[in-house]
């Protein structure tokens, strides 16, 4: 089944790149991608709809794609996108899953928008800054220079941010395994040797950073300020996921959110690296999805 694009005009006037994925007649499942990203990763779980009868509903965050960008914006503030995406859409209730920077935004669904989200899914997502944790420990060294980049903010910081954006603006299937350096784990490498894999992530990745590097810069500055929400109040049932192997988000994120919400179950994968949990378990996705509408 074809992805179908549109573009959405939210109540402040912005444009909201929005993209859905199945029948209309199935499930509603709301994905929040990584970061960066584009609604064009939704074309990775055309999989899933061979085994439940789900429709996907994913939007490009402010800033990026064809998305207007929203300076400043929380994490919490991409609930109000949804609420527009669905609104337009005349969906109801949802399962919503995030995957990598997408993690946090899934959360906010979660802890927001209930009764209207039923479940969620953070798939190696990251935690809140603020906790006693080292955040961290265990990341590839590109991510370790971007975050301590980060939290001082900046020039130097925006022309970090700049540089990778313009890199990764040119992704594509022959390239990616290189942009990505460090961060890939021998797991990940494995499944990226596939080139639809390969050429899935490159152009989502591609399409976010079309029309410039802010959406990207946008999600640093949300990741290391106040979410907006608390997800240890989180009252529906939640899923961490999380992989040993996982250099972008090591697994210490995962267990820690795993410990932390009263509502979590964990599947943990030793052998998982950062892509390769999403892309190995895709029948244990749709299984934990089709559960919230039982």
């Amino acid at each position: 089944m074809e992805l179908r694009e549109l573009l959405v005009t939210c109540p402040d006037g912005r444009v909201l790149e929005v993209a859905t994925l199945g029948d209309p007649s199935g499930h509603t499942v709301v994905f929040h991608h990584g970061s960066p990203g584009s609604s064009l990763m939704l074309k990775a779980f055309e999989p899933l709809l061979e085994r439940e009868n789900f429709f996907f509903v994913t939007s490009s965050r402010a800033g990026y794609g064809r998305s207007s960008r929203l300076e400043g914006r929380s994490v919490a503030s991409v609930v109000g996108d949804v609420t527009t995406a669905l609104d337009h859409l005349e969906r109801d209730t949802y399962a919503v899953v995030g995957w990598s920077g997408g993690g946090p935004h899934a959360l906010a669904c979660a802890a927001m928008d209930v009764p209207r989200c039923l479940s969620a899914v953070s798939i190696a997502g990251v935690v809140d800054v603020f906790v006693d944790f080292d955040w961290t420990a265990g990341m590839g060294p590109e991510n370790v220079e971007e975050f301590e980049l980060a939290k001082e903010g900046g020039p130097a910081y925006e022309a970090h941010i700049a540089e990778a954006g313009e890199r990764f603006a040119g992704a594509n299937a022959d390239n990616i395994i290189e942009l990505f350096g460090g961060l890939l784990s021998d797991a990940d490498k494995e499944v990226l040797a596939n080139e639809k894999t390969r050429d899935e992530h490159a152009k989502a990745i591609a399409h976010g950073l079309s029309n410039g590097w802010r959406g990207f810069y946008d999600d640093d500055r949300a990741f290391l300020a106040p979410w907006g929400f608390d997800p240890t109040t989180i009252s529906v049932p939640v899923a961490i996921w999380y992989g040993d192997q996982d250099l972008m988000v090591p697994p210490t994120h995962g267990e820690w959110l795993a410990s932390h919400l009263p509502t979590a179950t964990s599947l943990h994968l030793p052998n998982e690296g950062h892509i390769s949990i999403f892309v190995r378990h895709l029948d244990e996705l749709a299984s934990t999805l089709a559960k919230a509408f039982e």
